[in-house]
């Protein structure tokens, strides 16, 4: 999502602030893997999933004003092997988020809000990932979705693994909400997702491991590991997130070893970043540690950057003038 420079500014620097009562975060993955997105057309890379079908593949999709479009891209080169147009919806509005459910199912996330909550509904599109991967059009099924507590700008949406049931989490920049869809969609009325659990980040994406017994969110400058424990997360470790212009996507490899971050931009990079736990349901190792008694603030405790102290010192300065000013002058 687009945002101007002085607001992004202030959350990268308030996050990179909190860092540094907090220390390092977990050690980067021994494979420290990524690619760039070397598509032309994919300048606001928005949301990211690892296919099970086609190793190695990533799906992504821009911010808005692109339409309904689906890129395939190709880890190993980083290029495009399929664009993928979506039928039989409307005309997508701010498409945000990405994920594969059972069944190699793609759930595609119309769920941004560039007015904070404006719009009384937002969209959720589901299609059969294609078993070849070329240059096609494919028909999906769309869904209406209101919050039960009024309507908020999302830019998370995650698929569990072995349910199948959807959930969203509400971007604010003290935290949002997780938010469950009903056990069954109703593609013809309307779809009440429920507040179900706090999630202590600005958060800007999130993604379910393979085996759905971890949930990670992400910022714009950090990110928490929570245990799914059944549906009421419990916070595990805060995530090793690169520093990047403007992230916003996060997906687990097909294998689960490693969490992968996108960001926004032409030839835009995707990073590697290590698995608290692997989603085993262990305590972090490696200095990752747990979260607990951290405050949850954008990129504080819950998230880690590879930025020397030093560094964090002159920014943290910087944070408390630029990012309190725009409070002020919001309040006013």
């Amino acid at each position: 999502m687009r945002r101007p420079f002085s607001f992004l500014a202030a959350a990268l620097l308030a996050a990179s602030g909190a860092l540094l009562a907090v220390g390092p975060a977990a050690p980067a993955a021994a494979d420290d893997g990524g690619f760039t997105i070397e598509d032309p057309r994919i300048t606001e890379s928005s949301g990211l999933a690892a296919s099970r079908q086609h190793p190695g593949v990533y799906w992504t999709h821009n911010d808005s004003d692109d339409g309904p479009y689906l890129y395939a891209v190709d880890s190993r080169t980083g290029k495009t092997v399929a664009t993928v147009t979506l039928s039989g919806i409307g005309s997508p509005r701010d498409v945000e988020a990405v994920s594969i459910g059972p069944g190699n199912e793609i759930w595609v996330g119309d769920i941004g809000d560039n007015f904070g909550g404006r719009w009384d509904h937002v969209w959720l599109y589901r299609l059969p990932e294609p078993k070849k991967l070329a240059d096609q059009t494919v028909r999906a099924t769309q869904y209406v979705v209101k919050y039960a507590d009024g309507p908020r700008d999302a830019e998370a949406m995650m698929v569990h693994p072995k349910t199948g049931r959807v959930y969203i989490v509400s971007k604010n920049e003290d935290g949002g909400g997780l938010y469950e869809a009903p056990a069954r969609l109703s593609a013809s009325g309307t779809n009440v997702f429920r507040r179900i659990a706090d999630i202590g980040l600005w958060t800007t994406d999130g993604a379910f491991s393979p085996d759905g017994r971890q949930l990670a969110v992400r910022g714009y400058l950090g990110g928490i590991a929570y245990r799914w424990n059944g549906g009421k997360p419990e916070r595990q470790a805060r995530l090793d997130v690169p520093l990047q212009g403007q992230g916003e996507s996060v997906t687990y490899t097909a294998d689960g070893s490693e969490l992968l971050y996108g960001t926004e931009g032409e030839r835009s990079t995707v990073q590697a970043g290590s698995v608290p736990g692997s989603g085993d349901g262990k305590s972090p190792s490696g200095g990752g540690g747990s979260a607990s008694g951290n405050s949850d603030g954008d990129g504080g405790p819950a998230g880690g950057t590879k930025v020397g102290t030093g560094a964090l010192v002159v920014v943290a300065i910087a944070a408390v003038a630029v990012f309190g000013g725009l409070r002020l002058r919001r309040r006013g």
